[in-house]
This record gives C-alpha cells, structure tokens and sequence, in this order.
C-alpha cells in the first residue's frame, strides 16, 4: 500500500494576510495563528494543500492541530505528487548527498526539515540504524521511510542488521504523541561499536542521550583534533583541554588524538 499517498486529504489550510513570513523565506514550519481557516475533512497527521491568503498555491503539508506548529511542508511544489516515490526520491537525495560530502560509515542520514522530511532522524551506527520521530506527520511514514532507506543503502553493499526507535523526547507530548522506544522489526544485539575520526566508541543506541551518539558533531570534533594538532607543532607548550557536558567523551577523546598534553572530561550525568 502506498502510504503516502493513502494519508493526503482534499482539505486546504488559507493563511491570513500577512502571515507565512517565514515560509516565505524558505522556512518549513507554520504557527497555529498565522492560519486563517482550514476548508475540508482532514485528521491529524494527513498531508494537505497549503494556500496564501488569495489562493497563490504554497505547497503540501502535514497538519497537527494539537501542535503550535499546525503545518510541517513537505514540499513547495504545489504540483507535487504525493506517493511513495515523492518518499522515495527525499531518501534517495539525503543519502547521495551524505555520500557526496562526509563518511558514511556513521552519519546522520537523515536530518529532518534539512532533508525535507521535518521532524524525523535518522542516524546510522556502521550496521544500524536509529531512529527519532518528532511530528505526528512523519510519524505514520517513518516506517516507510526506513524500508526505503534499507534497500537504497542495500544497493551500495549496505545491509542494515537492526533498527531501533528512540521517539522519547519530552518534545513528542507537544505533538499530542506519546513518547517510545524500541525495535523497529525484529530484535537485535544492541551493542554498537563505531569508529569516528580515527576514534572508537562504543554507542548506547537504547539508553545514551538523544539517538546515542551525537553525529551531527563530527565535524566539530575533526576540528578540536586538527587544532590540537596544529597547536601541538607550532608551540613547546603544554595543551591542556577541558572537555565540558563530555558525554562520550568525544571532544576529548579528538583533543588527546590531536597531541593534547593533558585532557580532562566531566559531566553531570552518571551515564556519562
């Protein structure tokens, strides 16, 4: 069945006059009162025709009246189909565009309004894959979404062994959505080992803050490294890095990896 296409509605959303700056501007979000009336049948979570005040055609959307966000675009073609190979082709572009500019061996796959599927996650720990659902929207498709995930990365050798969920930011009960975590499919071992930047880490996709580890920072952390690295051929003194809210101890881990003389890391958190 086609997901997608099974979840659009004939309802349109009219925006008042003056409203949708910020769609406008490339944005993807629209608040509760900048909507002017809502014409049609529709539940939570369809997708549905996005309009200006006198008719200019805005795109499509999901719609969540629970939510100050009560629309999260999905495109601004307003002549976009809504099937599964529109789901199809936002997975394809987030995953050639990650090959195309950073190591895929642990990434970020897919990074919410950033890849044009707002609120959802995707990160990939070598074999495995995390995933966090934020909007009620994406919610019904993100299954989907990670079987199409699943056989594009298939056909680049990548066999993907487990996925699990970690829906449970306190930001889902906004979305009127409870908080989960799990398998998606069938079970699996859950211990996860990765290598980042010449750096190993042992993931804990089930109980670590936010998806286990933060991906998004790999680039933050390449750079401590390097600027350690730097500091430590141009200058005889000691490098001494004190790594804040360490969690993994990431950052540290890089400075030491850099030639950092002394690093030291601390957090709050026992499971730190």
């Amino acid at each position: 069945m086609d997901i997608l296409s099974s979840n659009v509605c004939d309802a349109v959303v009219t925006l008042k006059k003056g409203e949708g700056r910020t769609l406008k501007a490339g944005g993807s979000w629209i608040y509760d009162n900048e909507i002017d009336k809502i014409d049609g049948d529709y539940q939570d979570g369809n997708v549905l025709k996005v309009e200006d005040f006198d008719g200019y055609p805005m795109g499509w959307g999901f719609i969540n009246t629970k939510s100050r966000i009560q629309i999260r675009m999905l495109t601004r073609d307003a002549n976009a189909v809504m099937d599964d190979e529109f789901l199809y082709r936002r997975v394809r572009a987030a995953w050639d565009y990650r090959k195309a500019v950073i190591d895929t061996s642990s990434c970020r796959v897919i990074f919410g309004e950033a890849d044009f599927l707002p609120g959802l996650v995707i990160d990939k720990y070598e074999d495995v894959l995390v995933v966090e659902s934020l909007a009620l929207g994406i919610d019904v498709l993100k299954e989907r979404i990670v079987d199409i995930l699943k056989e594009i990365m298939l056909e680049d050798g990548i066999k993907i062994r487990g996925v699990y969920e970690r829906s449970d930011a306190k930001v889902r009960l906004k979305e009127g959505m409870e908080r989960t975590k799990g398998f998606i499919g069938a079970e699996f071992d859950t211990a996860v080992q990765i290598t980042e930047n010449g750096v190993r880490y042992n993931v804990d996709i089930v109980n670590g803050q936010k998806t286990g580890f933060f991906l998004d920072q790999k680039g933050n952390r390449m750079a401590i490294q390097e600027l350690c690295r730097r500091l430590n051929s141009s200058t005889d003194k000691r490098i001494s890095v004190l790594d804040c809210f360490t969690h993994t101890g990431s950052f540290a881990l890089n400075a030491a990896v850099g030639g950092a003389t002394s690093v030291e890391a601390v957090d709050v958190s026992e499971l730190a």
